[in-house]
């Protein structure tokens, strides 16, 4: 009886049975057969690969803008202090309250053996020291005075030091008012010439005056004669609109020294702390005034700026071992400029944190929504997947199929992705748009920084291939797994 049951087996069963234990043809090409899937219905690939499109060029486009914010900070941070600064190892704690004590002794000597170093030298920009220092700035014919921060420097260093564009951005470099002038020249803040009430001097349009009308007092009247007697000492006093200016400073051994400075200009800084403060002079100056006339020059620290920030490492490696060998009596230590400004590090992590939390939402977005297309293309093609079984495609060849097409939906979405952001890059640059940083003064270019970034590009378009493929492989594996006969016989 079994054995008539067995002979009596369906045809159909027979014939699937057969078909399965047979090979799939070699004409069967199973990429051919993922991109005829995707051409099949146009409207949801399209659909697919305009969310992997816009995924793409969200990513591009603000990790660019993020590149180029990083890059324009360390452009003008290192035009301002060099890539590497040599200072006594306390300086930065100890060393405003003691400049004796916490300076660099012989910086012309340190500056003349880096330049003489065989590997320094040719990736050195500029060598050059600088003085600063706590005083008291005062506007005697006004009866104003403030304190102040001074920082003496090189001006045809600092003038060098500005043209500094390594990464060759659209930011002009900042004018260098001291350039070519006497020594007893000054260029204060904006801030500094509002308070010193020196507004009118420097005709300074917006630059807020103090209202004509004294504060109302209770005192008692001056009498005729002491007022005559004062008009009297007066005369001769230069006028409250005059650009001559008194520095007031102690010594390294604590007693007062003061010159008379001519007020050159005021110049706007990143900050209104420093804007209110901010007082720069000619290094000769400002040493004479903190070790006297006849005292060794010192500085507070040699700063260095390199033709490339790529050999920062390098050379300060280089440097340490120098100043070992040349310098033993002296304790130096180099710092960067990432120590010197902190909120540089702080801006550029923050930009790295908004960049990763934007990537990380774009890749659930285009998960799921390769994954629902995807599911939706196994629902409606059951059928065929059962067709596909039967004639010999094995599970493996199944899953293959849909995470090809995950992948070239992938593909082509992150290469038209490139494309769009390289053209808006391009678009955004020749707009010419701009944006004031905070702690800046003029205004920066609104560029994005793509052209160049391949580790940028490369992660962006292979990690959109990899979750296109990932989030198409469960969809997959459920197809995989269904009955022939069951996907026969679905409808």
């Amino acid at each position: 009886m079994s054995e008539q049951a067995t002979s009596l087996e369906s045809p159909s069963t027979a014939g699937l049975s057969a078909a399965v234990a047979r090979p799939p043809p070699r004409s069967l090409r199973l990429h051919a057969l993922a991109m005829r899937n995707l051409l099949r219905n146009r409207r949801r690939s399209m659909a697919t690969l305009l969310a992997l499109v816009f995924g793409a060029l969200a990513v591009l486009l603000f990790g660019g803008y993020a590149q180029s914010i990083r890059l324009g900070l360390e452009t003008n941070i290192v035009r301002t202090v060099g890539h590497l600064q040599i200072q006594h190892p306390d300086y930065l704690l100890f060393g405003a309250g003691d400049q004796q004590n916490y300076s660099v002794s012989e910086p012309d000597k340190i500056i003349a053996a880096l330049q003489s170093d065989p590997y320094i030298a040719p990736r050195l920009n500029v060598a050059s020291p600088f003085l600063t220092f706590n005083g008291i700035a005062g506007h005697f014919a006004a009866g104003l005075s403030k304190t102040v921060l001074v920082l003496g420097k090189v001006i045809e260093d600092e003038s060098r030091m500005h043209q500094w564009n390594d990464y060759a951005l659209p930011i002009a470099a900042p004018p260098t008012k001291l350039l070519g002038t006497p020594l007893d020249s000054v260029v204060v803040g904006t801030g500094v010439a509002r308070i010193l009430q020196l507004c009118d001097a420097l005709s300074l349009s917006d630059c807020p005056r103090p209202t004509s009308t004294p504060p109302a007092t209770t005192a008692l009247q001056t009498p005729d004669d002491l007022q005559t007697l004062a008009a009297t000492a007066m005369q001769g006093t230069p006028p409250v609109h005059d650009t001559q200016l008194e520095l007031l400073a102690a010594t390294a051994s604590g007693a007062p020294n003061v010159a008379k400075l001519h007020l050159l200009a005021a110049e706007r800084q990143g900050t209104r702390s420093i804007d209110d403060t901010y007082i720069g002079i000619h290094l000769p100056q400002a040493q004479r005034l903190v070790y006297g006339a006849n005292a060794e020059p010192r500085a507070s620290a040699v700063l260095l700026q390199l033709r490339h920030s790529a050999d920062l490492e390098d050379v300060r490696n280089r440097v340490q071992v120098l100043l070992a060998q040349k310098f033993p009596q002296q304790p130096l230590a180099i710092n960067d400029f990432k120590l010197l400004n902190p909120s540089f590090t702080q801006t550029v992590g923050m930009f790295d944190a908004i960049f990763g939390f934007i990537s990380v939402l774009i890749a659930v977005i285009v998960m799921f929504t390769v994954g629902n297309t995807m599911n939706m293309a196994v629902v409606e093609r059951t059928v065929e997947i059962g067709t596909l079984r039967a004639i010999g495609v094995r599970q493996s060849g199944i899953r293959r199929i849909f995470v090809l097409e995950g992948a070239i939906l992938g593909s082509v979405g992150a290469l038209i992705g490139l494309v769009s952001a390289m053209a808006g890059a391009v678009a955004i640059e020749w707009l010419g748009l701009t944006w004031l940083p905070p702690g800046y003064v003029q205004p920066m270019p609104l560029s994005i920084h793509l052209w160049g970034e391949w580790q940028l590009i490369a992660g962006t378009v292979v990690s959109l291939i990899i979750i296109a493929s990932l989030s198409s492989y469960w969809p997959a594996r459920r197809a995989s797994q269904l009955e022939i006969v069951e996907s026969l016989r679905h409808v």
